[in-house]
């Protein structure tokens, strides 16, 4: 049905439109307040999003740094395990060289010792029985003699042969000593190495758990790392998301500044053309409650100005159940809220009077078509905690 334009309604159109148009960020100003609060909220979302994951992509960062720290670290601790190892292999090979030393050593005593034994014990028979039989041996070695010379020389025998077995003993008594000097000797080289041997197993038992504790810790922070890239991996798909949304959101905008600014240069039918139902005076007043239950009356009435304006004007539904349930236009309708107030009929008495004036063609806003709570950039009719454009 083709709607008429009144001469009075144009001018009032044409005086919005020219304020709108000084607004620095015009399409604010015709956009509907869920739409534009939405699209502020994603926006805001997503910066807050985005500074979650510059956090968590530096948290990314610093922990691998701090796990490459600690490989770095591990390497260093590997080689140092590497050297204390080898060291200990060392020092096990000359404790067993050192183990077999002593084994020789010790058979050579024993052997050195026996011979010892068997020179003294052959000594003694020689000496028993030189002298147990001194009287014959003696006196026939000496009476052998055919000359003087031959009996001194016999007697020198008798010496030599008794210095003989005397050097023989000293020599192998100190053959003995010796012997068992180089066996202390090697024994208290096995001793100190054995106690080298000991503190190098105690840094290998130390550097060994390091390197398991470190080990430990890199495969922790390798766990972190997967969990923090994870988390920073789901902070990118929802800022992906996020970017939809307020491109749908801005889309959304868009389509409602076209329409804003259609509906102020569209035609608009005279109050007297319109024909309410049973019913849009109750669906009304409880709207107004919704939106308005606790603005001012002048509030309330702008409330209702708004959706009778909208029905007035050749963009939106002509009707009022139309314009109310329109889809995304009000968010009582969305929420469940103006479910809840029809099912109880809370409208009060001045949401009814808001209602039944602005039905009556009563308007306190102009043709304004929006409204929604302030925010910076805004320009209208601020009516209560309302802007109306």
């Amino acid at each position: 049905m083709k709607k008429s334009f009144q001469v009075m309604a144009l001018c009032v159109v044409t005086s919005i439109c020219i304020r709108f148009a000084a607004v620095n960020t015009p399409y604010t100003a015709y956009a509907t307040s869920e739409t534009k609060k939405a699209l502020d909220d994603a926006k805001e979302e997503r910066e807050n999003l985005q500074n979650e994951l510059d956090e968590k992509n530096e948290e990314v960062n610093d922990l691998k740094s701090e796990q490459s720290d600690l490989k770095s670290e591990l390497s260093n601790l590997n080689t140092q395990l590497s050297d204390v190892s080898n060291n200990l292999a060392q020092i096990e090979a000359d404790i067993d060289t050192k183990k077999a030393e002593i084994e020789e050593t010790q058979a050579q005593l024993e052997a050195a010792m026996q011979t010892e034994a068997d020179q003294y014990a052959a000594m003694k028979k020689r000496i028993q029985f030189i002298y147990e039989s001194q009287d014959f041996v003696l006196i026939e070695i000496l009476l052998e003699a055919e000359s003087f010379a031959d009996f001194l020389n016999n007697s020198e025998y008798i010496r030599l042969l008794s210095e003989y077995d005397r050097e023989q003993l000293i020599a192998y008594q100190n053959t003995v000593a010796s012997i068992e000097e180089a066996k202390a000797l090697l024994e208290a080289e096995q001793a100190e190495l054995e106690s080298y041997q000991a503190a190098q197993i105690e840094e290998q038992n130390r550097v060994s758990g390091l390197v398991t504790s470190t080990s430990n810790a890199v495969s922790n922070y390798s766990d972190q790392i997967d969990a923090a890239e994870a988390e920073a991996e789901a902070k990118e798909a929802e800022i992906a998301a996020k970017d939809n949304d307020i491109a749908e959101l801005q889309k959304k905008l868009e389509e409602e500044i076209r329409l804003s600014r259609l509906a102020a240069a569209s035609s608009w039918r005279d109050i007297s053309e319109v024909t309410f139902a049973e019913g849009d005076r109750f669906l009304l007043a409880n709207l107004i409650y919704c939106e308005a239950g606790g603005e001012p009356y002048e509030g309330q009435l702008a409330v209702g100005a708004v959706v009778i304006n909208r029905v007035l004007s050749s963009v939106y539904p002509d009707t009022v159940v139309g314009v109310i349930y329109q889809n995304k236009q009000f968010s009582p309708v969305a929420s469940g809220r103006l479910e809840l107030a029809l099912a109880q009929d809370k409208a009060t008495a001045s949401c009814y009077r808001a209602a039944d004036e602005a039905m009556s063609g009563v308007t306190n806003i102009g043709t304004c078509v929006y409204f929604r709570t302030p925010i910076p950039g805004l320009e209208g009719i601020q009516i209560g905690g309302h802007i109306f454009y």
